[in-house]
């Protein structure tokens, strides 16, 4: 899959997320000051936002599953630059080299550019990361333009999910618990109800439909980017 990513860099700040999901939660929540309740686009989004400040190790991580998760995850990168050079973009960029996630990363970064930020969780190097890539192939970020902007940036806040605030560690166990029961916050909270065929439902039944559906998808997204994840 190719997605187009967003990294906004400011004075304060770094964000970083997905164009198509900011463009759908910036329609709903116009929408919805209007009194218009819309629906987003059927299609999968990444719903994942970074936000990194300047001088600092540690990190937001924002990540929706039925709850919406704020996590503090302090990251430390051990960088290794390499005496290799070559040309993104008309510009120069030098290689350098990491572990990262259970994964080792190949990144390419330039000195014109002087923010020390990347995309996803990558930052550190004495410049931006204009393409990093790790060593399976399988997750490959590259640059595709640099703009300036004078708008103060805020992302929209649909307020549509309950929030909660937790630390790395306890993300990792909430992670793999719901990787092996995907559908356990929603038990009580799914009412019956009837079809759009006369079928009667029940709550129940409708969260193992879910479970059901979402452990069949996670069989096949079995290569997620930080894939220390999946180890136990």
């Amino acid at each position: 899959k190719t997605k187009l990513m967003i990294l906004e860099i400011n004075s304060k700040k770094s964000e970083f997320y997905e164009l198509e999901k900011f463009k759908s939660d910036t329609t709903l929540l116009a929408d919805s000051k209007k009194g218009v309740l819309s629906m987003p686009p059927n299609k999968e989004m990444i719903n994942d936002r970074v936000i990194k400040f300047p001088n600092s190790n540690t990190i937001n991580y924002i990540k929706t599953f039925d709850e919406k998760y704020f996590v503090d995850q302090k990251v430390i990168l051990n960088w290794k630059l390499q005496n290799d050079f070559k040309t993104i973009m008309n510009y120069k960029v030098q290689k350098a080299t990491t572990e990262f996630a259970g994964r080792k990363w190949t990144a390419w970064f330039t000195t014109s550019i002087p923010f020390q930020d990347g995309p996803y969780k990558f930052f550190g190097l004495p410049g931006l990361i204009l393409e990093i890539e790790d060593s399976t192939n399988s997750h490959h970020f590259t640059i595709k333009g640099v703009k300036d902007s004078s708008e103060e940036f805020i992302y929209p806040d649909l307020n549509n999910y309950k929030e909660i605030k937790i630390k790395y560690p306890q993300y990792v166990k909430f992670f793999r618990a719901y990787r092996a029961n995907p559908a356990t916050s929603l038990i009580g909270k799914i009412p019956d109800f009837t079809d759009s065929e006369g079928n009667h439902i029940s709550g129940q039944q409708k969260v193992k439909e879910i479970e059901k559906m979402r452990l069949e998808k996670f069989k096949k997204d079995n290569n997620i980017l930080e894939i220390d994840l999946l180890k136990k």
